[in-house]
């Protein structure tokens, strides 16, 4: 598949209903396009394998426990701790080959898994960390495939929201801890933590692609199309920069100020 290939199937699922989100295959089309000319087979082969054997042991176990047992005992995918900035841990087709991810990277085989067999499970975009919300017999559980798949309990859950800033008020609610994310803005969140690496590295090339598939992926937010720009005009690529400023334009947000700012900016450099 080349750069070009995954922008059209990024295209395409940027336009379907998020029920209808193909996010194995958009997963593989972002990692494409990040790095072109790759096999994505053993991607597939490794979901369909995690499917099969969840099914297997639905048979016996509760859905929490037959996904974490299938993605972190018999597949061995887990975090990877010694690497955890690495580009790879982002990438679904590293991640198959090494085992080894970003939660939310993992998360695409376990929510791939979870959807073929049944299985009533979705991302939440919790605070620094993505987590699983997996829906069983006695209610919503919360694993983390960061750290094997291992069920986080509510208390830990509250500690940990506390970590990250939120008011105690806030901490305490869980259903606001476990609200649920669709499959699009699980991947979609997967692209902000690679932009986020590539400006701090100053790979602004890196930054211009990881925002270009957010636009992508959810074509209904101009926000995005503002990070292209950006990444654009750090590359000098004035006239691109312009392109993709054109294309956040939204009369009633609150952010068409800043974007008419960025406008006047690029345009009195191009002067």
């Amino acid at each position: 598949m080349t750069r070009d290939e995954a922008i059209e199937l990024l295209t395409a699922a940027g336009q379907v209903e998020d029920e209808a989100f193909p996010l194995l295959e958009a997963a593989i089309a972002c990692a494409i396009h990040d790095g072109p000319f790759r096999d994505p087979q053993p991607v597939r082969t490794l979901a369909a394998h995690a499917a099969e054997r969840l099914a297997e042991r639905l048979a016996t176990e509760s859905p929490d426990e037959a996904l974490t047992e299938t993605m972190a005992a018999d597949l061995r995918l887990n975090g990877d701790l010694l690497n955890y900035d690495s580009p790879a841990n982002t990438d679904v087709i590293d991640v198959a080959d090494s085992r080894r991810g970003l939660s939310a990277a993992l998360s695409v085989f376990y929510l791939d898994a979870a959807r073929r067999v049944g299985v009533k499970a979705q991302g939440v975009d919790f605070p620094g960390h993505f987590l699983l919300r997996v829906e069983t017999p006695e209610g919503p559980v919360a694993l983390d495939p960061f750290s094997q798949g291992r069920l986080v309990l509510p208390s830990e859950l509250t500690r940990r929201a506390l970590r990250a800033g939120l008011t105690p008020h806030v901490a305490d609610r869980l259903d606001v801890l476990m609200a649920p994310v669709t499959d699009r803005e699980a991947l979609t969140r997967l692209q902000n933590v690679l932009f986020s690496r590539a400006i701090r590295s100053q790979d602004y090339e890196g930054a211009e692609r990881s925002a270009l598939r957010r636009a992508l992926l959810d074509p209904d937010d101009h926000r995005p199309w503002l990070d292209v720009a950006a990444a654009r005009e750090k590359q000098g690529s004035l006239a691109g920069a312009l392109d993709a400023l054109g294309r956040a334009r939204t009369g009633d947000d609150p952010m068409e100020a800043t974007r008419q700012m960025s406008v006047d900016r690029v345009r009195m450099q191009l002067n």
